[in-house]
């Protein structure tokens, strides 16, 4: 199972891998209502993750625990998204977190969360052979368009790929 917040979401529609990421994980993917909020918001990948949401690809859970949203959210300096995405893997026992929020990401470590970015999601979806070369990296700069990655990840997951398959 894995939990989805609102950015990674985003970024995978943003890029064309979100499909393609849901039609191969073998798990189910949640979001938090407040990350159905944000993504319905708008944005021309809205309604491709509106279609999976109501085909239930995507499934809105309810999250139960209001005073610790706001404890993390004072803690980690994180948005209500990011916020309700972490309590709602640990309230279902999500063996993973989809976050490139750089506190989010902090937080999961802090609660021993495991988590994902849209960039290592990239990099799997390749070394799976779901993807070839010159579209993940196409699809990598992209993400470094639409995302805030330092020159480091990019060039690591550049690497990556290229010395890949």
């Amino acid at each position: 199972m894995i939990i989805f917040d609102s950015s990674t979401l985003i970024l995978l529609a943003k890029t064309e891998i979100l499909e393609l990421f849901i039609s191969n994980f073998p798990s189910r993917i949640l979001i938090p209502e407040k990350v159905m909020s944000e993504v319905a918001a708008g944005g021309e990948e809205t309604p491709l993750m509106i279609r999976f949401i109501e085909d239930k690809r995507i499934e809105v859970l309810k999250v139960r625990n209001d005073r610790s949203q706001r404890k993390l959210m004072q803690d980690f300096n994180i948005d209500i998204g990011e916020a309700e995405a972490l309590i709602l893997a640990l309230q279902e026992g999500a063996s993973l977190i989809a976050t490139d929020d750089g506190n989010a990401i902090r937080a999961c470590k802090m609660l021993r969360l495991n988590f994902v970015t849209a960039i290592a999601i990239l990099i799997r979806a390749f070394e799976r052979g779901l993807i070839d070369k010159d579209e993940a990296l196409l699809k990598l700069q992209k993400l470094q368009s639409f995302g805030r990655y330092g020159r480091a990840i990019i060039d690591d997951a550049t690497k990556q790929i290229k010395g890949g398959v």
